[in-house]
């Protein structure tokens, strides 16, 4: 270990990207070079990690002086409409990068962060972390093994009532992207696990969405309150993503997997991607039910360390240094097609929805044909990116939200939380 050289990290995001912070400055594999954020009492908070690590980093609230830093890697926490056009530019520099959810606002970015990909041949890894829990990592091993058989049906559910924490994470800014998010753009955090757990791809989906609710709407959002995804997968089976502020506590964090063998799943309460229930044909139900926690697939020092969103994020930060290094488990990695088959349903189930709900295929831009009929598909609710192809926030009424709300949070914000 002594004998690798470490990979030189900076850190584009400072509130998401504490965490990855955390890790990069203590891995043995990475060395925390530069962090960058445009608000600067975050950046005195994250001075806290070069004093616990005596790591030796440059702080930054200009992206152009950041990217211009000696680095070989790049994490980018910034905000989940933003990664594609910064990871363009620092895989073109010969940077790898390791993008949170969400990969692309756009098909049109879609198309240009594949192609940057291809010709950078440098290391992008997707970090959707809900891929790592503890469950969804063994059913991906019991899948594999065969033990339900083939996939014939599989659910997936995000369900996080975030209304009591928008002042938090808006801080009453109208153009914030968590105001003008669609109901299934939000999605990897659902159908990403599946996708794992079974190696399988969507080729169609079909999108759904409930009605904007008011205690949204007092918050500033005016998109659909939650959004399904019905997906044909390439072999034939169906899966049902959910994901929204619907109202529930604790949230729900659910996967489901069946088999023509039998099925598997994680607990949907108590001690949720911590333990999963199986069932296999020809058993007993009542005599043989197995559940169980299981193990996680690392225990070292440093992955106890690292307990958000029970430990996963550990492995997204690991296993994207392993694959820079070109060893074994760098194989974990979520790569560029793999992202896009869990966020381009996203984009496309709410073309179905404001299209009278209609099958929508989901393109394979591993084929390089299949990228043509979307390389200028600027479509999305952003106003600063669609152009002439702006979508509605919300496929029933858009509400109109008063700038006296976003006042108003933004006082929440500035009482509470700044």
């Amino acid at each position: 270990m002594s004998s690798i050289k470490k990979i030189k990290v900076g850190v584009f995001g400072a509130a998401r990207g504490m965490t990855m912070m955390n890790i990069m400055s203590r891995h043995p594999y990475s060395e925390l070079v530069a962090i960058c954020d445009k608000y600067e009492p975050l950046l005195e908070k994250c001075k806290k990690v070069a004093r616990e690590t005596g790591s030796r980093i440059t702080y930054y609230t200009n992206f152009n002086a950041f990217f211009n830093h000696d680095m070989d890697a790049v994490v980018l926490a910034n905000y989940a409409t933003e990664h594609a056009p910064y990871a363009v530019k620092l895989l073109k520099s010969g940077r790898h990068v390791v993008s949170e959810v969400l990969p692309v606002e756009t098909l049109a970015q879609a198309v240009e962060l594949v192609e940057a990909v291809e010709e950078s041949n440098r290391v992008y890894s997707y970090a959707e972390n809900y891929c790592y829990f503890s469950a969804t990592q063994e059913m991906k091993r019991l899948y594999r093994r065969g033990d339900i058989g083939e996939f014939l049906h599989g659910e997936g559910e995000y369900v996080h009532n975030c209304e009591p924490i928008w002042p938090r994470i808006t801080y009453g800014d109208k153009k914030h992207w968590r105001n003008q998010m669609y109901s299934t753009y939000y999605c990897t955090h659902s159908l990403g696990p599946i996708l794992t757990i079974t190696g399988e791809r969507p080729i169609k989906v079909v999108g759904f969405e409930t009605p904007n609710v008011e205690y949204m709407r007092d918050v500033g959002y005016g998109g659909g309150t939650s959004g399904m995804i019905i997906a044909q997968m390439e072999n034939g089976a169906t899966v049902k993503s959910l994901a929204g502020n619907l109202k529930r506590e604790p949230s729900s964090v659910w996967y489901s997997i069946y088999g023509d063998k039998g099925m598997m799943e994680s607990d949907r309460w108590h001690e949720g991607v911590d333990r999963i229930h199986i069932f296999k044909d020809g058993q007993d139900l009542t005599d043989t039910e197995i559940n169980y926690r299981p193990k996680t697939k690392i225990s070292s020092e440093l992955s106890k360390l690292i307990t958000g969103h029970g430990g996963s994020d550990f492995y997204t930060m690991h296993y994207f240094l392993e694959k820079i290094l070109e060893r074994p488990d760098g194989d974990e990695c979520i790569d560029i097609y793999q992202a896009l088959d869990m966020g381009l349903p996203g984009i496309l189930a709410y073309r179905s929805i404001c299209s009278g709900n209609i099958p929508i295929e989901v393109p394979d831009f591993r084929d390089k044909a299949a990228r043509e009929k979307y390389r200028n598909d600027n479509w999305c609710t952003n106003p600063d990116i669609a152009g002439d192809d702006l979508a509605p926030l919300c496929s029933f009424d858009v509400p109109n939200i008063p700038d006296s709300v976003y006042e108003k949070v933004r006082k929440m914000w500035e009482d509470k939380y700044r």
